[in-house]
């Protein structure tokens, strides 16, 4: 059930930040001046586009705040896991020792929690049913590490996204120059004797370039997001196993059978 109610939040943020683009786009298009500097770098605003709103930084902005759903996503799981450290799931008293009763009592604690699927409770529970079935400290050690490598995997491939987000963004703002030039040399084609030519076709092709400077910062925004937050989660998994290392696997303590005496 957990992962159907992420997809359906991620569209819900998909969505949102699609609404909030269109703000912030019909905001700058009432608020700056038609062909100045700020219109032409960020919305393509300009005498020379005829087709506006239609313009490949309006298309950039709105994969822009798609991108910054995305990060406002990962943060907030991001958040949530690292907070599941301070709910004290295990005994944290270094003389306390752990044999199967307590665990018991701790699986169920877990198991009715209510974020009983993040990073944290699901290695208790994991640890704890191996614990149980195998009666070997070294096996429920061995799954840790397991857990933790396939955690760091699934951690990396969420952010596919975003990294394709990065790479999209330069390349509409290649595009775009590549368009505006084309469309500037079409028109210098069609102008040979107009005396303006020149200072038509300077500011034609600054718009051209403008786009790649745009494309250029709205990616260095989101790949500096990325590596953040990336860089957090991954440190709250760490957190995770080295907690379930200290109280758990640690304080693991099995009785020594009683002896058989052979008459």
């Amino acid at each position: 059930m957990n992962r159907p109610r992420f997809s359906l939040r991620r569209l819900i943020t998909a969505s949102i930040s699609i609404l909030l683009a269109l703000v912030f786009i019909l905001y700058l298009y009432t608020h700056l001046a038609k062909d100045s500097w700020l219109a032409s770098l960020l919305l393509d605003y300009s005498s020379t586009n005829h087709l506006y709103p239609l313009s490949i930084q309006n298309i950039m902005w709105l994969v822009f705040f798609i991108a910054l759903g995305e990060l406002w996503e990962r943060f907030f799981q991001t958040y949530r896991q690292a907070q599941q450290i301070y709910l004290h799931y295990l005994p944290e008293d270094e003389r306390k020792v752990l044999q199967l009763p307590d665990l018991n009592t701790l699986y169920q604690t877990v198991y009715n929690s209510v974020d009983n699927h993040l990073f944290l409770p699901s290695l208790i529970k994991r640890i704890i049913l191996q614990f149980n079935s195998s009666r070997s400290i070294d096996q429920a050690s061995l799954l840790l590490n397991s857990s933790l490598e396939l955690y760091l995997h699934e951690i990396d491939l969420r952010y596919n996204m975003l990294r394709y987000i990065t790479w999209l963004i330069p390349t509409l703002g290649f595009i775009g120059t590549v368009v505006g030039i084309s469309m500037a040399l079409n028109y210098a084609g069609g102008h040979v004797q107009d005396p303006q030519l020149l200072a038509e076709l300077t500011k034609r092709l600054a718009v051209a370039f403008y786009t790649t400077l745009l494309a250029l910062l709205q990616a260095a925004i989101i790949t500096f997001g990325l590596h953040v937050i990336q860089a957090w989660e991954e440190r709250s998994l760490n957190f995770a196993g080295q907690y379930c290392l200290d109280n758990l696997i640690n304080r693991l303590y099995i009785p020594d059978a009683p002896k058989t005496v052979l008459h």
